[in-house]
Formats: C-alpha cells, sequence, structure tokens
C-alpha cells in the first residue's frame, strides 16, 4: 500500500465541495483518517523493508509480508511517544514519530468523537504534515531506519 495514495484520497475528500461549498464532516473525517494510514503504511513498509528486504530479489515475499502485518497500531504509538528512546534517533525519525502520534490521536477523534468538528484549513495543515513526515522517514539513513523497525516492531523486554 502506496503512503502516497493515502495522501492523495486525503486531499480529494477536502477538495469535494459538499454543502455551501464546504467539505461535509464525514468526508473532513475520512480524510484525517487517511492521513493517519499514510503514516503506518510508510512505518510498515519502511520495518518490512529494513527486516526483510527492500527490494523483491533481496526478499521473500512471505517474510517481508509478515514483517509489515507485525506493526501494532497501539505499539507503534507508546513506542514513539517514548521520548528517552526517541530522542536518540535523528531528526527525520523523531518528527515522524511524533507526527505518528499526533495523527493517531486525531484519527481517533475523527473516527469515535460524534462532537470533534473539523475544518478544511486545519484538516490540509495534517495532511501536510503527514506528507512531511512520511518524507522524513524515507530520507533517515537506512541504519537509523532498521534500528527503527526493530524498536517499534518488536517488544522490549528488561534485562
Amino acid at each position: 500500500m502506496d503512503p502516497d495514495d493515502f495522501i492523495e484520497i486525503a486531499r480529494h475528500l477536502t477538495a469535494d465541495a459538499g454543502d455551501r461549498g464546504r467539505p461535509r464532516q464525514a468526508r473532513l473525517r475520512r480524510a484525517v483518517s487517511a492521513a493517519y494510514y499514510a503514516l503506518f503504511h510508510a512505518m510498515a513498509r519502511s520495518c518490512a523493508d529494513m527486516v526483510a528486504g527492500a527490494t523483491p530479489a533481496s526478499r521473500s515475499p512471505a517474510a517481508w509480508r509478515q514483517a509489515y502485518r507485525s506493526l501494532e497500531h497501539g505499539h507503534a504509538r507508546n513506542q514513539c511517544s517514548n521520548q528517552t528512546v526517541m530522542k536518540k534517533f535523528p531528526e527525520e525519525i523523531q518528527r515522524f514519530g511524533q507526527t505518528f502520534v499526533e495523527m493517531q490521536e486525531q484519527r481517533h477523534a475523527a473516527d469515535y468523537d460524534p462532537s470533534e468538528t473539523y475544518y478544511r484549513d486545519e484538516v490540509m495543515q495534517l495532511i501536510d504534515a503527514t506528507q512531511r513526515a512520511v518524507t522524513d522517514l524515507k530520507s533517515a539513513p537506512n541504519p537509523d531506519k532498521k534500528a527503527f523497525a526493530i524498536y517499534v516492531l518488536l517488544k522490549t523486554r528488561s534485562d
């Protein structure tokens, strides 16, 4: 799943005018959700590439799929929220992690809080932040992306 496709869908949902030239709340909420899933799938792809191999020739398809599917929303959020560890990563990964946490909170509000109201400009800012975060993750050095993949995929055990 291509994170850029989710971002494109999110932008499309915010651009489509509903009543009185404004997108309906359902469209804005779906746009927030799509933006979050761009981040989730960017992380899942990066993890699978770093753990199982980035090219089809360098990986087992089954192993890559297992690594991709191993990413858990809650565990990834908790790990990205741990500033003691996150500050050890380069800025690109720190920014990605911070945006991931913020967007997961936004997605929960968009999907589950009926009293939440969204505005086009606000949602566009969230989508822009998401796109920057995806770019940040892609541009991070591979050794750091590999360490990040292990950090967000595997449970930490105390010594």
